[in-house]
């Protein structure tokens, strides 16, 4: 189902067990989540010590307490595994649960996540605290899903792990044949004659064949997803109705999230991203983006589970959310495909690490602040577009976005080992589309691509999986594909292709890429657009080209290579494949895909021009469309609507003529089709 919801959630990360022995404490947080409008709170993600303070102790009693309270005010639970963190008494009497380093040594007690996802005896012990919570709170109509862990992330370089990886690769590659050949392992006479001499990547050891890097990366990818499902068949095993969700970090790159898409129901995110640091519009596109992806993964809406309402106490500078930005972050989340807003944390805790953390109640204790009013606010807006809630994104264009591709890319030493960050390329690319107000999905090499008239991928240096047939298949049946410098260098395996590159794409894309040159940061070099003359800066590579039935675009205008082609576009079957050979600057992007886009005929989500720092995001269900304009500057603007006419589902009125926007204000409508 598209939905697993029936209503927004509105709630926060909630630690009833700091304040057992403040009573008023939690009579005062149920009064004041009502004000705030909230119907949900996650409990017990840092709970194993107050659950079982020894070993085979337990405590549930002030969990029915909340768990029950909680429900009889209309508020629902989320109830998490408190695998995250464990007790001290468990590292001591079992050190084997915590986790080895890279460098071999085995951590002490302390942190979160500092524990081996391999260790017979955590999995043991997880299971007999996940399986009592379950069997207690299973059927339990206040508890609606179950929050597994949190924040996975990390790995562990200990003996166990080392024999699993051995595993998954004679699982993979069979026999020791086939994996030298794969690795290239002839080169620096790095052959291996038995499984036992391969271990994880380490500073003190192997760390320079790249298949061995990326294998390890996949295989972490796959313990953590292993471990989570078997947290997830424990508490499910009570009630297999009760869906699960585990909760993803911003752009982290130690886990392939979307190979978590076939086993959580529904996919979270915790988002913290850095307002007022640098220009908000610039802050504000990444973040659209990285919601993008996290609908994308399962094609569905997503929950925002953490976000804070204030500010976090853990970026280079702390810095308070400025009126109006709370409700803009917010609904930004919702307008992307999040049926939930969610905040760490409900109460500031009094002690440790995050005693200064953002917080719906800070230690005034008390509703009268800025900051509690911004989350009435929301809470208000939520209950208002509760119609939204059924609704879906629909799209036309696909950004590739591909976690092995990355790993691949960082680790691939050369031609440029500094600032070619992936992510901002893909943003460079996906911020155009955010301008223009249209909505894009993302898909990594696995994803199907069929459905779009338009799929573009910015630095695809490695095509896995067979991805270049399915390139190929898609233009030859009329889509349009992008794609940039330094792409299809490499198969899955880190090896590169023999006989030119972009590898079995040359015919499809009509070219053949002989060299790059790699710009240092001072050096710019320039493109031509033989059409009209328009001269555009390129930075950091520049591909040098030959077109073979490519239409050369554009061409270089300096440098020894003055006169190659920069841009192309090739005719293959009943489609088009465009090459980019550098990376542009952003009015070449924007003035190249408007017209690519207009070429194709794909619609803005409102055809109106739109101010500079304003985007507009659309869903849709059968009868509707719903536009969140949303306006990231921090001055006042104006749309003119020319012949549509909006209702305003937040103050329920017509808006026949102009849209007025305040500085960080967002702006509802409901539009029919």
């Amino acid at each position: 189902m598209e939905n697993i919801f029936n209503k927004f959630l509105h709630g926060a990360d909630y630690n009833p067990e700091q304040w057992l022995d403040y009573p008023d404490i939690f009579e005062k947080d149920i009064e004041l989540m009502k004000k705030a409008h909230c119907n949900v709170m996650s409990i017990g993600i840092f709970s194993w010590a107050a659950l079982e303070p020894e070993e085979g102790v337990f405590n549930f009693e002030w969990l029915d307490k909340v768990i029950n309270t909680l429900y009889e005010n209309g508020i629902n639970t989320i109830l998490a595994t408190p695998s995250g963190a464990r007790p001290a008494w468990l590292s001591k009497k079992y050190p084997e649960v915590l986790r080895v380093a890279e460098n071999r040594v085995r951590n002490l007690h302390g942190f979160r996540h500092n524990h081996c996802y391999t260790s017979p005896i955590y999995r043991e012990k997880t299971a007999i605290l996940n399986g009592k919570l379950a069997e207690r709170y299973a059927n339990n109509p206040a508890v609606i899903m179950w929050h597994i862990s949190n924040e996975y992330g990390g790995e562990c370089h200990c003996e166990l792990c080392q024999e699993e990886f051995r595993k998954w690769l004679k699982e993979k590659y069979k026999t020791l044949d086939s994996l030298n050949k794969k690795w290239w392992t002839t080169f620096w006479s790095h052959t291996f004659t038995s499984w036992d001499q391969i271990e994880s990547p380490s500073p003190i050891g192997e760390n320079q064949v790249h298949a061995l890097n990326l294998d390890w990366k996949r295989f972490v990818t796959d313990r953590t997803i292993d471990f989570m499902r078997h947290e997830i068949d424990t508490v499910k095993k009570y009630n297999s109705s009760i869906p699960a969700t585990t909760n993803f970090m911003y752009y982290y790159e130690g886990l392939n999230y979307f190979k978590f898409k076939d086993y959580v129901d529904v996919v979270s995110y915790d988002s913290y991203p850095e307002w007022h640091s640098e220009s908000n519009i610039e802050s504000a596109y990444k973040v659209a983006a990285y919601f993008d992806i996290m609908r994308s993964i399962k094609g569905k809406p997503f929950m925002l589970m953490e976000s804070t309402p204030s500010m976090t106490n853990w970026q280079r500078v702390s810095k308070l959310k400025k009126p109006g930005m709370h409700k803009l972050a917010s609904i930004q989340a919702v307008a992307h495909g999040s049926n939930t807003v969610q905040y760490f944390q409900w109460r500031k805790s009094r002690g440790s690490s995050e005693k200064l953390h953002g917080a719906v109640v800070d230690h005034y204790g008390k509703e009268d602040t800025r900051v509690f009013n911004d989350v009435v606010e929301v809470g208000i807006t939520l209950e208002k577009i509760n119609d939204v809630i059924d609704s879906k994104l629909e799209s036309k264009v696909a950004i590739v976005f591909d976690w092995e591709n990355m790993w691949a890319l960082k680790d691939s030493q050369g031609p440029r080992n500094i600032g070619l960050n992936y992510i901002d390329i893909i943003t460079e690319y996906y911020k155009v589309f955010w301008e223009l107000g249209i909505n894009v999905d993302f898909v990594d090499m696995e994803g199907d691509i069929d459905k779009y008239d338009l799929v573009i991928a910015p630095i695809l240096y490695m095509t896995r999986s067979e991805y270049q047939d399915k390139i190929r298949a898609f233009v030859e049946k009329g889509g349009n594909f992008v794609m940039t410098y330094w792409s299809s260098i490499v198969n899955d395996v880190d090896l590169c292709y023999l006989g030119g590159f972009p590898g079995k794409l040359m015919d499809v894309f009509g070219l053949r890429s002989e060299e790059v040159d790699a710009l240092y940061d001072y050096e710019v070099n320039e493109i031509r657009v033989k059409k009209d003359n328009k001269i555009y800066k390129c930075t950091h590579i520049c591909d040098l080209i030959h077109a073979s039935e490519a239409e050369v675009l554009a061409e270089y205008n300096s440098d020894f290579y003055k006169g190659m082609p920069a841009l192309t576009k090739n005719s293959y079957g009943n489609g088009n494949a465009y090459y980019i050979a550098s990376r542009m600057d952003g009015e070449f992007n924007k003035d190249f895909l408007s017209k690519l886009i207009s070429d194709i005929g794909i619609k803005r989500n409102l055809g109106v021009e739109l101010p500079f720092g304003v985007t507009i995001t659309k869903r849709e269900d059968d009868l509707n469309e719903y536009l969140f304009i949303q306006n990231y500057s921090d001055e006042k603007r104006e749309i003119n609507l020319e012949e549509y006419c909006l209702k305003d589902i937040i103050n329920n009125n017509k808006i026949s003529n102009k849209i007025l926007l305040n500085p960080y204000d967002v702006v509802i409508c409901e539009k029919e089709k």
